[in-house]
C-alpha cells in the first residue's frame, strides 16, 4: 500500500519563522525531555498531573502545565479528563510522542557519556576565538 502523503519539506533553521525551528524550540527544553521520559517509562499507562510533577523534581506547576499543553497541542501527548470534582487529568504519550522519546534518549545518553569532557572544558575557562 502506498502513502498519498508527500515527504515533508526541509526547513531553514536560520529563518526565525521556520516551522522546524519553532518545533525544535518547543521540544528542546529540559522540561519537555523530562516529561517525555517520565511518560515513556509509564507507557502504555497514563499518569496524573500530580504524579508527573512528583517525578519531575524542580518543575513548577505552571511550567509543567505549559509543557503538557504544548506537547498535547503538538500531538505528542494525549490528555484525558475525568469529570470528578476536582477533575482528574491523565496524560500518556501518543505514538508520535513515543517516537520522540527514542531521539531524546539518544541525546540524554550523549550528555551522560560526554558530561565529564564538557565539565573539563568549562573548568579550563572561556574558549579563545
Amino acid at each position: 500500500m502506498t502513502s498519498s502523503r508527500r515527504p515533508a519539506a526541509k526547513g531553514d533553521l536560520f529563518d526565525p519563522q521556520c516551522p522546524t525551528r519553532k518545533l525544535l524550540d518547543r521540544i528542546g527544553t529540559k522540561w519537555t525531555s523530562m516529561a517525555v521520559k517520565v511518560l515513556a517509562e509509564a507507557a502504555p499507562h497514563e499518569l496524573r498531573f500530580s504524579e508527573l510533577r512528583r517525578r519531575m523534581p524542580g518543575v513548577s506547576q505552571k511550567m509543567l502545565s505549559s509543557t503538557l499543553q504544548s506537547l498535547a497541542r503538538d500531538g505528542l501527548v494525549a490528555r484525558r479528563v475525568e469529570p470528578t470534582v476536582p477533575p482528574h487529568v491523565h496524560y500518556r504519550l501518543t505514538d508520535l510522542g513515543l517516537s520522540l522519546e527514542v531521539v531524546l534518549a539518544g541525546v540524554r545518553t550523549w550528555a551522560e557519556e560526554h558530561m565529564a569532557e564538557v565539565d573539563r572544558a568549562n573548568a579550563s575557562g572561556p574558549a579563545g576565538h
